[in-house]
Order: C-alpha cells, then sequence, then structure tokens
C-alpha cells in the first residue's frame, strides 16, 4: 500500500490533520495516528480533551500577553516580582527560558514576533502599543531588552528605544539595557544553555541607540 493510500477516511483525515503540525511530514504523521489508534480509548480521548481545553481556554495575559489560565498571568500577579522592571521578549518560550535561569525576578512582556518587513511583520502587528502604554504609566524603571540577537532583533529593540524616548519626559527616564552579548549573535535564545542565558542577564549592559 502506498503512503496515500488508507483503507480509513478517518485514518486519512487524522494523518492530513497531524501532517500540518510543525516538523512532522505524512510518514511521521501516520505513525503516530497509528500508535494512538493501538493505545486504549481513554489516551486518545485525553489528548483530544487537553487540546480542546488548550484552544478553548488558554488565554493571554492582559498585562504582558503571556499564556495564562486568567486574565492575569501568575507572574504578574505575583507581589514579589520586581515591578519597576520589565523584560521584553519576542514569545512564550523565552520567559519560560529566562524563568528556568532563576536569575531575573521582574515583570515580561512578551511582543508575539519581531519586526521582519520581509516576512510582513509591521510594528503594528506586535505588542509594542501596550508595552509603551506600561512604561508611559510610570512605575516602571528599566526595560530590558531580551530579543534574539539578530537583525530583525536589533531593529525591534532601536524602535521600541525610539517610541519610549519620545513620551513625555520626567525626572527621571526610564533606563533601556539589552542582554549581554553571552548569547552569540544568530542563536535562538530558546536554545540557549541556562548557565549563559543567566549570565547574560545578570551581565546585562546599557542599550545605546
Amino acid at each position: 500500500m502506498k503512503i496515500d493510500q488508507y483503507p480509513s477516511k478517518h485514518l486519512e483525515r487524522a494523518v492530513s490533520e497531524m501532517a500540518k503540525l510543525p516538523g512532522v511530514g505524512r510518514k511521521t504523521a501516520l505513525r503516530l495516528v497509528l500508535h494512538l489508534l493501538r493505545k486504549d480509548a481513554a489516551t486518545t480521548h485525553a489528548l483530544a480533551d487537553a487540546l480542546v481545553r488548550l484552544r478553548d481556554e488558554v488565554m493571554f495575559c492582559k498585562h504582558c500577553h503571556n499564556i495564562s489560565d486568567t486574565d492575569e498571568c501568575d507572574i504578574c500577579t505575583d507581589a514579589r516580582r520586581d515591578r519597576s522592571t520589565v523584560c521584553v521578549v519576542e514569545n512564550v518560550q523565552n520567559v519560560m527560558a529566562l524563568e528556568a535561569t532563576g536569575q531575573y525576578h521582574g515583570l515580561y512582556h512578551v511582543l508575539g514576533g519581531v519586526i521582519s518587513p520581509m516576512d510582513g511583520i509591521g510594528p503594528s502587528d506586535l505588542n509594542i502599543a501596550s508595552l509603551v502604554e506600561r512604561v508611559a504609566r510610570g512605575e516602571v524603571k528599566e526595560v530590558i531588552f531580551a530579543l534574539n540577537p539578530t537583525m530583525e532583533g536589533d531593529t525591534t529593540n532601536f524602535y521600541i528605544s525610539r517610541q519610549l524616548a519620545a513620551l513625555p519626559s520626567s525626572e527621571k527616564p526610564v533606563a533601556l539595557s539589552v542582554l549581554a552579548r553571552g548569547v552569540s549573535v544568530g542563536d535562538d535564545l530558546e536554545y540557549a544553555d541556562e548557565v549563559t542565558l543567566g549570565r547574560s542577564l545578570v551581565d546585562r549592559v546599557e542599550f545605546r541607540q
């Protein structure tokens, strides 16, 4: 039997849906679907229920845009966090990576991507306006840029810095810093080891326009 000839239309549909996942080809999708089919029904139902709840019940924090089960995430509601420091990251995976270091105790702001004209992503497609609003309220004293050290990441850092510089001046303007380049240029923050990532946080430097 060829890979595109299925004995069941339900099997074919399941394989087609599974193959839509990133990095999953049709052969891998078929192997995964057949694995689930061999398991007891409760196992497959539990997976299906978890995915439905993920889609229908997971929310994004109204403050930092991190994933949460409520409209405010656990980090933003933690009274022990330093509310004067906001770490700007590209995605939720970066929040998880930085939290794993145990070196940072402030708040976060998830942009949902970086500025990339080649991919059609502009400032309005990201959570930049809400970051500027957070800083404008006056409680934030330092913004840490923790985006991947790429051209797109640096472009986003620069754009945000200009937006923050345009805010009405105060007696003590917000400080801008960027992760020390212990994280190699071109590397994804998600795959940096915890020691390197922790050192980058501790040894962060002033952001220069």
